[in-house]
């Protein structure tokens, strides 16, 4: 019996695939349990139209990644931070003060998880920092921190 796995079952198959298995094994345990469903031609388009659809989602996000990385390379982001005399900051400058500098600046959200950044921000001056956009898509710019005196 052809079936379509719902999940990835150890020993058979990974999600999405069509394989052909044992009737028993297919109506007492795959299907009984939820893991697959049997391969109708109803079941086999509607599988093919969840694959366009997830390579399309994965295309978009591809595409948006990349004119973040041309909005973003190159540029450099000024953050603000209070420091005393010789520009010595109070405290440190953090990669969510980064990602927050680039939403506001650039018009677009930057997981700060996502960024590193040379060396630790506890002076003002510029920093070299890259931002990890998408899978192979990474946008570096200078991350300028300018002291803010109180």
């Amino acid at each position: 019996m052809k079936v379509i796995l719902l999940q990835d079952v150890k020993g058979t198959g990974k999600k999405g695939e069509i394989k052909n298995v044992s009737d028993g094994y297919a109506r007492n345990f795959l299907i009984g349990k939820g893991l697959a469903a049997e391969a109708t031609s109803a079941n086999i388009n509607k599988l093919e139209g969840e694959k366009s659809s997830a390579q399309h989602k994965i295309d978009l996000a591809k595409q948006e990644a990349a004119e973040q990385e041309k909005k973003l390379s190159g540029k450099t982001v000024t953050v603000r931070a209070k420091a005393g005399q010789g520009g010595k900051l109070f405290g440190a400058v953090t990669l969510g003060n980064v990602a927050d500098a680039v939403s506001e600046q650039c018009g677009f959200a930057v997981d700060k998880r996502k960024l590193s950044v040379s060396g630790e921000m506890k002076n003002a001056g510029e920093y070299s920092a890259e931002a990890k956009l998408y899978a192979g898509i990474s946008a570096k710019f200078t991350v300028s921190v300018v002291p803010d005196h109180a």
